[in-house]
């Protein structure tokens, strides 16, 4: 599911770097790992746990994942079948190199995900693992936990598969790179059976009601001293390929709900007062949104790269905020069950590197599919994963939105008193003169409070900045 995506680049020593730097610490965000943990990783590393793993070398696994990322969780090999298709989705066996309940566990339960900053991260392992010996790096043999799904020829799901395996990718690929093969015909038959099998997928996905958000990344770009925000526009290539982690991830689920025990990624269907105040945006932003047409098919109809578009694609995101992860037992599946955007059961298993649910959701399949209980360290842990994850998920958010205040108020430090033309997305129900504006240029979403009559919903404004103050994180603006 989607977040606001914020990279940086230019210069090390930029001011803004400087501030959020200091954001890690005053969020008491870790500096580096414990010596302990550091030890651990590296024995880990030279002496991985690999008994009982398959020898699936011969498959020609590839990546695709940004060109700087090194943490890659997810390895895939995608073949034709007769009546059909194959998918073989490879996924980090981090259990292979941490022993419950030592030191790299225990750290893991405390940081639960990696966060995410425009100019780095905090990671969830140290990078000897994260970013060497449990990477699915290109030309080195790794523990995986290894899917076999496969499809029939319109792209539902058949015979399920699920076991440990020694693969080894054979090429790390990016996006951009990725497109271009498909677009230009120069792609081998794996990689071009990802548009085909994506397709496929999200054919499958609007028949089931449900809706992936092609949120776009912010790119924060310094320019002649100040800072800039570009948009990045998802390709195709990003979707398809998420929907193989989708696929993948529905079928955990459905493993996990035939066993009995398991822990879903639960999302209940959005409040109408939330539906109500997303067609008050989508007015204020001129996007045609008919009463009857369905939110589904209104978000699929939107471009990314169109400036109101992508403000309207991240105010989506705002229904995915009762998200959460529920643990079930004795085959009592929880209410709800479903998570509503995926419109199914749905689970975290595809990113262990970066978010901790997802070993034990591995662990919990690869048990299911040999008919078996899962490990002791396993269910002891259940019942507390999902407040660790709920916590966790609080965190990211935090960091998210302080990331997101701070870069805003880098960017318009200078442009204090400053007239913009803005539309009125939202009023508060209680403080008409509150609210929330959305500016072209540039692309900012941001409160505005301060004028004396009522916000004038879904109508242009002509706005005046009065705080930009990067060391609160803040912006603000008035009626001009």
């Amino acid at each position: 599911m989607p977040r606001r995506q914020l990279h940086m680049t230019g210069a090390a020593d930029t001011p803004l770097r400087a501030a959020l730097h200091a954001l890690r610490t005053e969020l008491g965000l870790p500096d580096g790992f414990p010596a302990d943990v550091l030890a651990e990783a590296a024995d880990a590393a030279r002496d991985p746990v690999v008994s009982g793993h398959e020898d699936a070398t011969d498959l020609p696994f590839l990546t695709i994942d940004p060109p700087d990322s090194t943490d890659l969780d997810q390895a895939m090999h995608l073949e034709r079948r007769p009546h059909g298709y194959r998918v073989h989705y490879a996924i980090a066996d981090v259990a292979a190199f941490v022993r419950p309940g030592g030191a790299l566990d225990t750290e893991a339960h405390h940081r639960v995900t990696t966060l995410y900053f425009p100019d780095g991260k905090v990671p969830l392992h140290p990078e000897s693992l994260s970013e060497g010996a449990a990477s699915l790096l290109p030309g080195e043999t790794r523990p995986a936990v290894l899917w076999e799904i496969d499809l029939d020829a319109e792209g539902r799901t058949g015979t399920t598969r699920v076991r440990r395996a020694l693969v080894r990718s054979r090429a790390k690929l990016d996006y951009a790179g990725v497109q271009r093969q498909i677009d230009d015909g120069t792609a081998e038959e794996s990689l071009a059976l990802l548009k085909d099998i994506g397709t496929l997928r999200e054919e499958q996905e609007i028949a089931r009601g449900g809706i992936s958000l092609d949120v776009p990344e912010q790119e924060i770009v310094e320019r002649d001293g100040t800072y800039g925000l570009d948009y990045r526009a998802p390709l195709p290539a990003d979707g398809w390929n998420a929907q193989i982690s989708l696929l993948t991830g529905m079928a955990a689920a459905r493993l996990m709900k035939d066993s009995g025990t398991g822990i879903l990624r639960t999302l209940p269907v959005a409040p109408d007062g939330a539906v109500a105040r997303l067609r008050r945006s989508a007015e204020a932003l001129h996007i045609d949104w008919p009463h009857h047409v369905p939110y589904a098919e209104v978000v699929r109809s939107l471009d990314p790269r169109k400036t109101n578009h992508a403000a309207f694609l991240q105010d989506c995101t705002t229904l995915l905020r009762g998200a959460g992860y529920t643990v079930f037992e004795h085959g009592a599946l929880p209410t709800p069950a479903v998570h509503a955007a995926v419109a199914d059961l749905y689970t975290h298993c595809t990113a262990p590197l970066r978010r901790l649910v997802d070993r034990y959701a591995s662990e919990l399949c690869v048990a299911a599919a040999a008919d078996r209980d899962a490990p002791d360290w396993v269910l002891t842990a259940l019942p507390a994963l999902s407040k660790e994850m709920a916590d966790g998920t609080r965190r990211a958010n935090t960091v998210e939105r302080e990331c997101v205040d701070l870069v805003e108020a880098a960017l318009l430090k200078d442009r204090v008193g400053t007239v913009f033309d803005a539309y009125v997305v939202d009023v508060k129900e209680q403080e008409p003169t509150t609210g929330t504006i959305h500016i072209d240029d540039p692309a900012i979403v941001a409160r505005i409070e301060g004028g004396t009559a009522r916000l004038p919903l879904g109508e242009r404004l002509r706005v005046r900045l009065t705080q930009a103050d990067p060391g609160s994180s803040k912006v603000l603006f008035a009626p001009a």
